[in-house]
């Protein structure tokens, strides 16, 4: 006969021994390592939350998701990036940028990391061996936004055609504000145009840029997409109505919040596809396997109200191509 003692040390080794499958979906905790700010990234975390959806976990109900958040101020995510390595979590989602992935790099080689990027060569930066077969414990998905400020100069040039000089706002804290700067440059030379170059790495730098225009006027405005710019879309959006100056931007969430133009990679189909990526790695898939997703979605938004308060007609071929109007 088996004591009662015995039986229950014998059930507690049964149950050590049996997979993690059994009961991940139980205990899973997912860390979340973002360079922005929560309120900026409302609807992408939502879009993080279908995907995971999709692949059959629930937050709040089969996995639990750790949020830590750098506000913009990437010094921060190190520290971070270590809290949740010492939490621990079953795999990391690491938003905004290839900084927060090389935090978590840095502080794991372990954990599952999966970033979720629109800006940087991850290949180039060492995180991924290749997009195809990525290698080690990182891949993600990478929509490269900044790759596509040049197709922006020439939306916004066709929606604006007399203008002759085009500012650009950049984070001089972003590992691709240079490169960026760049491209630019290369396009606008390409076309007889001027390029004026304006930086906020802080909220307050943000009103001063805009203020410079007193000084320095110019005929239209792209914005980069960058976790600290996209943090303060509200912000921005006003300003460029304040100023009436006619901006691009990449995001749709800048439209909705009063902006004029967008065109980009859908950051809510990007968002979507990062949380399959993590519930597939729950179920067991190695991210050195999974290959890095690249864009097949983008949207271009035109606002025909601040179209209208700006004075400007949009051409009807711009109309023709538009995936979203907002009237």
């Amino acid at each position: 006969m088996i004591r009662r003692r015995e039986f229950i040390t014998l059930l507690s080794g049964a149950a050590a021994g049996w997979p993690l499958a059994a009961g991940a979906q139980q205990s899973a905790v997912i860390g979340w390592l973002g360079s922005g700010s929560p309120d900026g990234f409302a609807s992408q975390v939502a879009a993080f939350g279908k995907g995971l959806d999709e692949t059959g976990f629930i937050e709040g109900k089969t996995v639990t998701i750790e949020y830590r958040w750098a506000e913009g101020q990437y010094d921060r995510l190190p520290p971070l990036a270590e809290e949740l390595v010492r939490r621990p979590v079953a795999v990391i989602l690491a938003s905004g940028g290839i900084r927060p992935t090389l935090a978590a790099k840095t502080a794991t080689s372990t954990i599952p990391i999966v970033f979720l990027s629109g800006g940087g060569d991850p290949v180039a930066a060492g995180l991924v061996a290749s997009f195809h077969r990525p290698g080690g414990n990182v891949t993600g998905v990478n929509f490269l936004a900044n790759d596509l400020l040049t197709k922006q100069l020439s939306l916004l040039r066709e929606l604006v055609p007399e203008a002759k000089v085009f500012a650009v706002l950049l984070n001089p804290n972003s590992n691709v504000a240079d490169s960026s700067v760049r491209d630019l440059q290369v396009a606008v030379r390409s076309l007889d145009l001027q390029l004026l170059v304006l930086r906020a790495g802080a909220e307050r730098d943000i009103d001063h840029a805009f203020a410079s225009f007193g000084q320095h006027p110019a005929d239209a405005l792209l914005v980069q997409t960058e976790p600290f710019l996209s943090g303060q879309l509200g912000q921005i959006a006003q300003l460029a109505v304040r100023y009436a100056i006619p901006t691009i931007y990449t995001s749709r969430q800048f439209i909705t919040a009063g902006g004029l133009i967008s065109y980009g990679a859908s950051n809510r189909d990007a968002y979507r596809q990062g949380g399959v990526y993590v519930g597939r790695i729950l179920k067991g898939e190695k991210p050195a396997d999974l290959p890095v997703v690249q864009p097949t979605v983008f949207e271009l938004t035109i606002n025909l109200k601040a179209a209208k308060s700006l004075g400007l007609e949009v051409p009807p071929t711009l109309l023709a191509r538009a995936d979203e109007v907002i009237e």
